[in-house]
């Protein structure tokens, strides 16, 4: 097998039983086990379970974040250059409630095991969620611009909200379930994207 396919191999297994068992239950052994591979070949191109871990992380985030840039753009260029909230927050919330509502299975394993990352996260995720912003300053400078009354501290607070009502609806969709005696449709995977927007863009509005 050739060495990048490998790499995948290893890459895809490990999501799938992150995502399954969480990080402190799954060894390398039953990585390497369950992809059908030896140990060394996640020693060789990782170094360790950790940097697995966070090589995976990068992997998984950075096409969620490039479509979450693109519809950024596109609603600036909807809106010649200064977007409106609601468009703004479609952008950032929609790409990771449809990859984990959606019909594609393979996303929704990506979210739950992104889920786990921010949940339990390894010193190498931590130190990537607290100095990786650059995707989300892209939004910080879009809402200035929409908002202008609003100072930056302000901004800074309220998108650190939306990004937690995001979190919660994406991971606890269960409770919800419980909650309204499944009246609730988390099926409609775009009405929930509508809701969730028209609730965060209250509270940029208040």
């Amino acid at each position: 097998m050739a060495e990048p396919a490998t790499k995948d191999l290893i890459l895809d297994t490990a999501e799938r039983l992150f995502a399954e068992r969480g990080f402190a239950a799954v060894s390398v052994r039953d990585i390497t086990a369950a992809a059908g591979v030896n140990l060394a070949a996640v020693n060789y191109h990782f170094g360790s379970k950790d940097a697995l871990m966070t090589a995976l992380f990068v992997a998984r985030v950075t096409p969620l974040n490039r479509e979450r840039a693109k519809l950024l753009h596109e609603a600036e260029g909807r809106s010649g250059g200064v977007a409106k909230l609601e468009d703004i927050l479609h952008a950032l919330v929609a790409p990771p409630v449809r990859w984990w509502l959606g019909p594609d299975a393979a996303l929704s394993v990506s979210v739950q095991f992104l889920m786990r990352a921010y949940a339990e996260t390894t010193p190498g995720i931590r130190a990537l969620l607290e100095q990786d912003v650059a995707h989300l300053q892209r939004f910080v400078l879009a809402l200035a611009r929409a908002l202008p009354r609003l100072a930056h501290d302000e901004i800074c607070w309220r998108l650190h909200f939306a990004l937690g009502v995001m979190h919660y609806t994406v991971s606890e969709r269960r409770r919800l379930q419980a909650l309204s005696a499944g009246s609730c449709d988390l099926k409609n995977t775009e009405s929930i994207i509508r809701r969730m927007v028209a609730f965060c863009a209250k509270g940029f509005q208040i």
